[in-house]
């Protein structure tokens, strides 16, 4: 009943052809190799026991847990920092909205990694052509380059707090980057990985010694617009979607499920992964927001972000040395661990495209490529961070805006590929989860293009913006509903038997069924899931790629017009930012979000903005 057909030679070291009709990875059905444990591929049987299930899920435990680990990097610290400091805890909504967003888009790319076998960037290929797949590909190993360069940044103002020059820490760093992946294993890189992981969890004694009011953290989860809607507020928001939900961790838990051996009949599993991580990730953002907001509110800092190390002086301060030195750990952790993950998400996504190998499992004279691009990638991030007069705050700010501009489209691909019916078959998308989806994708673009009227036109009101957003609303209501209508004419429209096709749905195990009309409900509940847990996508070079629908042509045009007018945008706000001719209201705040005094800053919070006053005042001798 296997739609998919054909098995891999189990021999982890042996080139194999791509099967005639049969799975596309060259790792599925392997051995899983994790940090805690190794399941083999003939253990099929069922988890009747808690303690098995526990086992099972401990060794499969990983992609989900690192990538978010990942997500508060040197960018997501310093932005949730800032967040406390300019906001207070007015802005915790946000996290909490986008936490659903985050699974649903990592849940898709779990789907597809186990399913398929391959790459996000090589289905992108294989179902809409070079030229989509090199523009997916061209944007994302350029933001992550950059990124890279944010996450050397903040490694050197972490090591300075402890009084190490930046001269010194960053090679060191960059050095010790290319070893951890250079000269061990999977299994190796995932335990340091864990390692890392738990050390990031200082965050919440962090927390709890700036004493944060629980009340007030509960009162940040009620929406709220703090100073009104405007420019600068818009921005800062859209750089929060930008470093929580962010394009690199799609393409990296995809390729870690791939080159962990995770199949779908480890799926469950994975999601539970990926599960905690999410709430490891969420709940470390709200502690950093926390601890900024308790300890730097009704000071003179609150309200003036200038930048990391100043906020570490000002913690120290306010707070204590301790709580100084656990946030100085924490931004040189997620620092480490985020210039290693985005790394590396590049090396699996170019290695896929060229069709190199692309592993941790493989040593270094067989993935050449794999390694030099994380080399390549490492070495220029830190030689940019050690240059001189390169305005480092504004460009990584501008990059934290492109990501999040890059996030529509990087979400628009990723729903098409799960609705794709001849790569995941049964694991399609539902339509609850597309719309969802949709309504996240259209609210970031509708986000993208408010921020960029604000800054092509700085008179617009509050009140302008806000009718603009609910106009733009409407519009993708009424598109939504014509979109709901044509897909239900298709359906109605297709003749018999034409879902039997490959990689389609099993119409094959439909007949079956019919033919033995005497099964239980629960007979054919067992047998459908266990036909969708033997399911693989077909070799992608026997699948004809998709003919575009008039409404998806028209969509793709349109995504690609919308990245076109918002990177203007960013570019041109970047512009007057660099020439000093913003237009930002006086006595705000021109400072990078990880640069120095004379780097200009595309979030520029201003003082009436500042966290409110603490539940008790400072004492003096503090």
């Amino acid at each position: 009943m296997n739609s998919g057909g054909g098995n891999p030679s189990d021999h982890p070291n042996e080139p194999r052809p791509s099967p005639p009709a049969g799975v596309v990875a060259s790792v599925l059905d392997r051995d899983i190799i994790g940090a805690l444990g190794r399941l083999a591929a003939t253990d099929t049987g069922p988890r009747r026991s808690w303690w098995r299930r526990l086992g099972t899920l401990l060794v499969i435990m990983g992609p989900g847990l690192i990538v978010m680990g990942g997500g508060n990097d040197a960018g997501g610290v310093v932005l949730y920092a800032q967040a406390g400091q300019d906001y207070g805890t007015t802005l915790v909504w946000a996290l909490v909205i986008l936490t659903p967003v985050l699974y649903l888009n990592q849940e898709m790319v779990i789907r597809l990694g186990a399913v398929s076998g391959v790459g996000h960037a090589r289905l992108i290929f294989a179902r809409f052509g070079s030229f989509w797949g090199w523009f997916s590909v061209g944007d994302l190993v350029v933001i992550n380059a950059i990124t890279i360069v944010a996450e050397f940044i903040g490694v050197s103002q972490a090591l300075a707090f402890f009084g190490l020059s930046t001269s010194v820490s960053v090679p060191v760093s960059a050095v010790v980057l290319f070893v951890v992946i250079a000269g061990g294993t999977f299994r190796r890189w995932e335990r340091l990985l864990f390692l890392l992981v738990a050390v990031d969890l200082v965050v919440f004694p962090m927390a709890w010694l700036v004493h944060p009011s629980p009340i007030r953290l509960a009162q940040g989860v009620i929406p709220s617009l703090p100073g009104g809607l405007n420019a600068t507020l818009l921005l800062f928001i859209i750089g929060l979607i930008g470093t929580t939900v962010e394009p690199w961790q799609l393409f990296f838990q995809q390729s870690s499920v791939v080159d962990k051996r995770i199949t779908p009949r480890w799926i469950r599993y994975e999601r539970v992964d990926l599960a905690l991580g999410l709430a490891v990730e969420m709940l470390g953002a709200i502690a950093l927001i926390a601890v900024t907001a308790f300890a730097l509110g009704g000071t003179g800092l609150a309200g003036h972000f200038v930048d990391a190390a100043t906020t570490m002086s000002g913690l120290s301060q306010h707070a204590g040395h301790t709580v100084a030195v656990l946030f100085a750990i924490v931004l040189l952790d997620g620092s480490i661990i985020g210039a290693n993950l985005v790394g590396l998400t590049s090396s699996y996504t170019l290695g896929d495209v060229l069709n190199n190998p692309s592993s941790l499992h493989h040593t270094m004279p067989r993935a050449r490529l794999f390694y030099g691009f994380y080399a390549g990638l490492i070495a220029i991030g830190a030689v940019v961070v050690l240059i001189p007069g390169i305005p480092l705050g504004l460009l990584i700010e501008g990059v934290e805006a492109l990501t999040a501009v890059l996030l529509p489209a990087t979400s628009v691909f990723l729903v098409l590929l799960c609705n794709d019916r001849a790569v995941l078959g049964p694991w399609v998308n539902r339509t609850g989860k597309n719309i969802v989806i949709g309504i996240v994708v259209w609210a970031l673009l509708l986000l993208s293009f408010a921020s960029g009227a604000s800054t092509l036109f700085p008179q617009l009101s509050g009140t302008a913006i806000e009718i603009g957003l609910v106009i733009g609303a409407g519009i993708g209501l009424l598109g939504a509903l014509l979109a709901g209508l044509t897909r239900w004419l298709s359906a109605h429209r297709q003749p018999t038997g034409a879902a039997d096709t490959p990689g389609g749905l099993d119409s094959a195990l439909d007949r079956d069924l019919e033919a033995h009309a005497t099964l239980s409900h629960a007979e054919r509940t067992a047998l459908r899931d266990q036909d969708r847990l033997a399911w693989r996508t077909p070799a992608l070079a026997t699948l004809e790629r998709p003919q575009l629908s008039p409404l998806r042509r028209a969509g793709l045009i349109t995504l690609r017009v919308y990245l076109l007018i918002a990177a203007t945008l960013i570019i041109i706000k970047v512009a007057q930012l660099a020439l000093g001719t913003g237009g930002e209201s006086p006595g705000s705040d021109a400072r990078g979000l990880l640069g120095t005094d004379q780097e200009t800053s595309l979030v520029k919070p201003q003082g009436k903005h500042s966290a409110p006053e603490p539940d008790e005042p400072e004492e003096d001798e503090k």
